[in-house]
Formats: structure tokens, sequence, C-alpha cells
């Protein structure tokens, strides 16, 4: 008998600590998934298609719709005659997803995320975990991976050695070489400088991103007669002289600081040198080549391609400006970047054979750097305009076009914000009764604005009269001076010939590799080759 109740007793211990524990488990469930504010109403979602967002039919014929157009896609087997690679500095796959909100809403993709084939490419430099816009350019222009803040060169070459960059066998060639060694024309298109780390890939070969001229290869402890900073390599180098257009910002690189004044500013430039390269530029081709120069928006729309041999456009002494300040602060002479990619097309269409355009939008990185969303969400979208028109203006069957960024951002899109709610606004309160916001950074100076320093807690966004302004920074978790990349994976997405290429998860590296092979270019497999 007393074995009899002993054995119950056990049972019920044990059926008691069991259900003891799948109440924790339960609880702690409703902590991963908070209850929102419900009035027990049916919400109706902020889209065009509220009402039907709440049927089933919706959401099925939705799906159906989307899966007959993945069976109709078919692998486009031409030869690409053009290739157009578009670069978002900094573009996470988060970045994307904001942009989207912002500029139509949830359900509405930009124009590159319609691309019937996406990839993911693996961003790490040769010595760092998280690289930096100079190491990727290396790898997805080149197609070798090098070290941190170096350009053009293999992992042989350390980042500020003077003289490792000096050997020829550690320079890598870019797919802009590739296509003009083929009997095409090259060009680049950026929102940055054209010295600055992303577009110099195409062209440059250096220990160090930061040496665009002169004065900081001396300032570093090298001899500028024997280290060539990167403006001059744009004027006398192999690559950049045969490039066909070059539009960008980034003049003060190419002026002494003493001796010149800028064409729109007065002021001088950064050499320390004495030359004014761009003069040098416009002299350096063979007699007879037509070499135009422009530094303002009406000048560019005005090139005849028909008559122009090469195009050297700079906008501004520094980076051009954010889209956010053309529109507010009324600068009318900067082109955007969708015009400065017509223009550019229109250029190196001129050419038979074909063209390998470069362009990036580059100052989405630079909005992040600075915890200022609004900037770097409002180029995302500007950027998207550009792929538009790029996608429009070129056939599907000759033009690849191939949509990627360099790295990721710390920048996170996280909460539980309404449908359709402002992608700059709160998302929810915090255990502190203070709202947070949608947009937050792992690091950054957004850290010391949204902390009070008297009181040790997070300041309240709702008392801050600047919540709205573009120039706003987000929050961020720990104060650094500019915000760091992320090293997570970033997206690929393609559209023409040989496009289906760029699915599955590469390394970065071969990017180039897949668009020489489409355009039957270079050295590596081409298309053209196949049996």
């Amino acid at each position: 008998m007393w074995r009899s109740v002993r054995t119950l007793l056990i049972a019920a211990t044990i059926v008691g600590v069991a259900l003891g524990s799948l109440n924790d488990e339960y609880d702690s469930d409703k902590r991963y998934h908070p209850r929102l504010p419900d009035d027990g109403q049916p919400k109706l979602p902020n889209s065009k298609n509220a009402e039907q967002e709440q049927t089933i039919e919706y959401w099925r014929d939705q799906a159906k719709a989307t899966v007959e157009r993945l069976l109709e896609k078919k692998e486009n087997t031409n030869i690409a005659k053009n290739v157009i690679m578009f670069l978002g500095d900094g573009m996470s796959i988060s970045t994307v997803a904001m942009a989207r909100v912002y500029a139509g809403g949830e359900e509405k993709p930009l124009s590159f995320e319609e691309f019937p084939f996406v990839g993911m490419s693996k961003t790490y430099c040769v010595n760092y975990q998280v690289a930096d816009s100079a190491c990727t350019a290396t790898a997805y222009l080149t197609g070798v991976k090098g070290n941190y803040e170096t350009i053009g060169v293999n992992a042989h070459v350390p980042v500020r050695d003077c003289d490792a960059a000096r050997n020829r066998s550690t320079h890598t060639s870019s797919i802009g070489q590739w296509a003009m060694d083929a009997g095409k024309d090259a060009g680049i298109v950026t929102t940055t400088r054209v010295t600055h780390a992303s577009p110099s890939g195409m062209y440059a070969h250096t220990a160090f991103r930061d040496w665009e001229d002169d004065y900081w290869v001396r300032q570093d402890g090298c001899d500028p007669d024997l280290v060539d900073d990167i403006a001059e390599q744009l004027v006398y180098g192999e690559t950049a002289p045969k490039l066909r257009v070059i539009l960008g910002g980034g003049r003060r690189e190419f002026m002494d600081r003493d001796i010149h004044q800028d064409y729109e500013t007065g002021l001088g430039g950064y050499r320390s040198d004495g030359r004014h390269l761009i003069n040098e530029w416009l002299k350096n081709g063979p007699v007879g080549e037509n070499r135009t120069f422009v530094w303002k928006r009406s000048d560019l729309l005005a090139v005849d391609p028909s008559r122009t041999d090469r195009l050297l456009g700079m906008f501004e002494p520094g980076h051009c400006a954010y889209n956010l300040d053309k529109v507010h602060k009324n600068l009318d002479e900067e082109p955007t970047l969708a015009e400065m990619v017509d223009k550019a097309t229109d250029v190196l269409s001129t050419n038979p054979n074909g063209f390998f355009l470069f362009v990036e939008g580059g100052r989405i990185d630079h909005g992040h750097h600075d915890n200022l969303a609004r900037y770097a969400i409002d180029e995302t979208v500007e950027f998207a305009k550009a792929i538009d028109l790029a996608r429009k203006k070129f056939s599907e069957e000759d033009t690849l076009i191939v949509v990627t960024s360099d790295h990721s951002h710390s920048v996170s899109f996280a909460g539980y914000p309404n449908r359709g709610q402002d992608i700059f606004g709160t998302a929810g309160t915090g255990n502190d009764g203070i709202p947070y916001m949608t947009i937050s950074y792992a690091n950054g100076l957004g850290f010391y604005k949204h902390v009070d320093p008297v009181k040790g807690a997070r300041a309240d966004v709702r008392e801050m009269p600047d919540a709205n302004d573009d120039d706003f920074a987000f929050p961020a978790m720990l104060p650094v001076d500019l915000e760091t990349h992320g090293g997570e994976d970033v997206a690929v997405y393609a559209s023409g010939p040989w496009s289906h290429l760029f699915t599955g998860s590469y390394e970065q590296n071969v990017i180039p590799h897949m668009m020489a092979y489409a355009a039957c270019i270079g050295d590596g497999l081409k298309a053209c080759g196949r049996r």
C-alpha cells in the first residue's frame, strides 16, 4: 500500500514540475512576443490594398501570381554587349527595406528588387572581418581580395606601405580595363569624389585609400615623386586616361591649395605641388581628341555625345551634395545621379562594341556613418531611380545590370511599428517609459543626442524640436566618432544576359568574373567560348 502511495506522490511531483516548466516557458514566450495595444477592432492596414489584404483570396492570388512569374523566368544566355554595375555604398539589406517603406510602402519594391535573380556576397577583407570601401572595391572590380584600406593591389601590400604598391606585380586590373582591352568603352559615375575608394577601384593602385592627392602622401612620410597619388593616377595612370566618362565630385584633389581657385567657391584645392591636374587632363589626350570638362549641371546636359571623345565632370570640390540638400538649398546646378547616368550612357553608347559603366550611390554610406538615417534612406531611393532609368533605357537582351553593395552598416530596422507608419518615427515604448525609434544604430555620435548626461538615462525624442529635420541624428547604443560598417553579407540583384549566374552565396571577388563571363571580356572564362 505504502509503495503505491509513494509511486503516486512521485508521479504527482513529476507532473507538477512539468507543468511548472510549461508555465515558465509560456511566460517566457510572452516576453519574447509582446502583446501590442489592441482595441479589439480589426485594424485596416495603411496601404492601397487595405480591404483586399484582409481576405484569404488576396494573399493566395498574390502568391499564385508570384509563382507564375517565377515559372516564366528564362535563362538569358546572350552575350552582354553592355554591362552596368550599380554599387550602393553601405546599402545593407535593412537599408533597402527601409528605403522601400520610405519610397512607397512595405509592399512596393524598389526598381532593382524586381530584377529576376538575387544572390548574396561575402564582403570581408583578407585581414579584417568587417570590410571598408577600398578592399571591397578591389574585390568587386578587379576580382581579387586585398587588405583593409588598400586599392587595386593584392594582400602582399600592407596599408600605408610607401614602397610595396610600387611593385607592379602586386597590381590588380579592373573589369573597366578588361572592357577597354576588348574594344569597348568604360566609365565611372559616382556621388562621391572621383578619387574616393569605390570609384578609384576602377583605375588606381595604392597602399592607402586616403592618398587622393600629393599632400596626404607626404603627410604619411612617403615621397610623392615616387608614390603616385590617386588624382595623378586618374590623369596619367594606365587605366583612367582611357576611360570615356568620369562624373562625380572631388575638384579639390586636382588643384593646389595656394595657387589655384575653385571654379565655383573661389577656394583653393588640397594639393601642395603647384599642379592643376584638371588642366593637365584636358591636355593629356592625343592631338585632335575632344576632351570636355564640366562642373555645372547645365553644361553636363548640353554635352553632345557625338562630339565628345572624353568627358570629365566634377560638380563639387568634395563629395556631391545629398539629394535632400539639393532640394532644400536650391542647388540647381548639381545633377542628380540619374542625370549623370543618362549622359554617361549616351556618350558610352556611341561605341558600337558596347561598354562597361560603374555607378556608385556613395552617400548612402556617409549618411549612415553620421547616424543621419534620412539622408541615407533618401540617397537609396535616388540610387533606385538611376537604376530604373538604366533598365528602361537598355534592353535586357544585350545589357547586363548588376546591383549590389560593398558592405553593410550597423543600422537596424526594429520594434513593432504599425503598418504604414513613418519609418523615421517611433516603434514602441521601452521599459523606462520613453518611446524608442524604428531606426537605430549599434554605434555612432547619435549616442550623445539620445542619452541625457544629467539624468544618465535616455532622452525623450518627443521633446527634441529637430526630430523631423533632415540632419537629425538617430539613436546609437555606444559612442564612436563614426558609425561602423557591418560584416554581414549583402544582396546582389541582376537582370539581363547571364544574370542567373548571380544567384546563391559567393565571395565578393567573384562578381567581376561573372560580369566578364557574360560580356566575353578579360582573361577568364567567357560565355562566347562555351561549346
